[in-house]
């Protein structure tokens, strides 16, 4: 069995949702430390001037470290308002815009989020339907971990008898490779290329922007968008 985890991101990128579909069981991270400044409270959109980061606030001072599944949203801004315009700004004239409008416009303005786990999930959950990958997805909290860094993926690949670790490109960096060895896990790398596809301000100059949310597919390319070949 392939495995993967990662902890839950807003609005991943289409590289985590390739990553998921590469996987039969997919482990979000829930108990890991929370790493403020990355994707796990943001991710990119395309703008007619570039692109701009869409920020969720959150609670964090004097908190100290948190794990992922504690952080609170700070709803003293007014977030949810911002990144609603915003999207209809940049892709209310996407091809498949009004497809999934009812979806975000109901995220924005009919919840109120209190953690931002629960946020990234239900958008993460409700967009692996629409690009119809059907994955299992657990929690590392429900299987239960009491290890770090490597030992912790391995914890996690053994109670769920999984042969083989799929790990993002960047696990080279850190993995301990070795431990998986010792522990008759294959560990593999994914090998994903970022689709070109036409997008919303692009001009006929092919300026193409990549590493973006992955709604900027979805919006320009709907449902088939992961399927595309780079």
């Amino acid at each position: 069995m392939v495995l993967s985890v990662h902890q839950p991101q807003y609005l991943p990128w289409p590289g985590y949702f390739d990553k998921i579909q590469g996987s039969d069981c997919f482990v979000f991270l829930d108990k890991v430390q929370y790493k403020p400044r990355e994707y796990q409270n943001r991710n990119k959109i395309r703008t007619k001037d570039g692109w701009l980061w869409l920020t969720v606030p959150v609670v964090s001072k004097d908190l100290g470290r948190q794990e992922t599944g504690k952080v609170r949203i700070d709803n003293s801004f007014a977030w949810q308002s911002r990144h609603w315009q915003s999207l209809k700004a940049c892709y209310g004239k996407a091809r498949f815009f009004k497809d999934y409008s009812d979806f975000f416009e109901e995220i924005y303005t009919k919840k109120q989020w209190e953690k931002l786990i629960d946020l990234n999930i239900y958008i993460t959950t409700y967009l692996l339907k629409e690009f119809s990958i059907d994955v299992p997805l657990r929690y590392e909290s429900e299987i239960g971990t009491s290890c770090s860094g490597t030992d912790r993926i391995i914890e996690i690949c053994g109670k769920l008898k999984a042969d083989i670790y799929l790990s993002g490109a960047g696990g080279k960096a850190y993995l301990e490779e070795e431990k998986f060895n010792q522990a008759g896990v294959k560990l593999i790398y994914q090998d994903f290329v970022y689709p070109a596809y036409r997008q919303r301000f692009m001009s006929d100059k092919g300026d193409f922007i990549s590493h973006l949310s992955i709604v900027d597919l979805l919006f320009n390319e709907g449902p088939a968008g992961m399927a595309r070949k780079p």
